[in-house]
């Protein structure tokens, strides 16, 4: 009760906009009294929200603290359904884990899964994933496109293209793609994404996408120092995480529609605009050996084309990149 209470005073809130809202109103909308109505604004600035009190005009949120749980998260979210109903979990193995149940269990679309700390994150070729506690943004999106398997992977480069266009939003900063699913600043790793399915022979159930943000980490392992970043290290500040979830769904939902009404072309034109290999000498690594040449582009599928010394085009279905860096 007390939570519901919560959310709904935050929604009051939200939808402000920013103007103050007397207690009266908020009383008539919490239907309780004005007694309780101040208990309520005084449990808000203990978990954290600084509010204003003016006389006659009443309260008004004027700062929120850095929590990326359920209320934190809508308070102010702008999509239609991504995001709509999340799953918060203050620490946990896997946040992909946790969806794959989810969505099997038939949440709905948009469902996301959201924890301050992953225990046991993960990225491709189940490569694990430096994930500290409040210190990132760790979230699983559970998706249903009608759309065949194989076109899945056209997700996680969709999922790329909001997450950067997120991060300029929030930030102001430029970062780059690296096929197929990293996003880098200053050539340095900022976001990992890993698309996952649950589907048959001919029909996807459900498509989950994980993405983990290194947002506001000070330093890194040793290990990580050469090729691991964070928002804060190349911003200087500290980033409002709740806000740069918001950001990064509304963008996403805005691109998901355009691909399920138009297909992939909005998001392969994006998506090229912003990846760092275009034009460059790669490598990539494959299960089958190591190819060389220059990264052309991606196909109308997603898949990375790449022309050899030889001239010979090769179709990248999956693989590490490196970049060559010209001596």
């Amino acid at each position: 009760m007390q939570s519901e209470m919560r959310r709904k005073l935050l929604e009051i809130f939200s939808n402000s906009t920013g103007e103050f809202v007397s207690g009266q109103k908020i009383s008539e909308k919490l239907g309780c009294s004005r007694t309780a109505v101040w208990k309520h604004i005084e449990d808000l600035r203990k978990e954290g929200y600084e509010l204003e009190a003016v006389r006659r005009l009443g309260y008004r949120i004027t700062k929120k603290p850095d929590k990326i749980t359920g209320n934190e998260i809508q308070l102010g979210l702008k999509t239609m359904s991504i995001g709509r109903n999340v799953h918060f979990e203050e620490s946990v193995l896997s946040t992909q884990k946790i969806a794959h149940r989810l969505a099997y269990d038939g949440v709905p679309e948009g469902t996301i899964v959201v924890t301050e700390e992953q225990t046991a994150g993960r990225g491709r070729l189940d490569r694990s994933w430096h994930s500290p506690k409040q210190t990132g943004v760790w979230m699983s999106l559970i998706l249903r496109p009608n759309i065949p398997p194989s076109s899945a992977p056209q997700l996680t480069l969709l999922a790329a293209v909001g997450v950067v266009q997120g991060i300029q939003e929030i930030t102001g900063l430029e970062p780059d793609i690296k096929w197929p699913n990293d996003i880098l600043i200053s050539g340095k790793k900022v976001v990992g994404i890993l698309t996952e399915l649950q589907a048959e022979a001919d029909r996807i159930n459900s498509v989950i996408i994980g993405i983990g943000i290194n947002v506001n980490q000070n330093y890194f392992p040793e290990e990580l120092d050469d090729i691991a970043t964070s928002l804060y290290l190349q911003k200087g500040e500290i980033i409002n995480r709740a806000e740069l979830i918001q950001s990064i769904l509304y963008k996403i939902e805005v691109l998901y529609h355009d691909y399920l009404s138009n297909g992939f072309s909005m998001v392969k034109l994006l998506w090229e605009s912003y990846a760092i290999s275009i034009g460059q000498k790669i490598v990539a690594r494959t299960i089958t050996g190591s190819i060389s040449g220059r990264a052309l582009g991606i196909t109308s599928e997603g898949v990375l084309r790449l022309e050899d010394e030889t001239g010979v085009i090769h179709l990248i279905h999956s693989a590490d990149i490196e970049l060559v860096k010209n001596r």
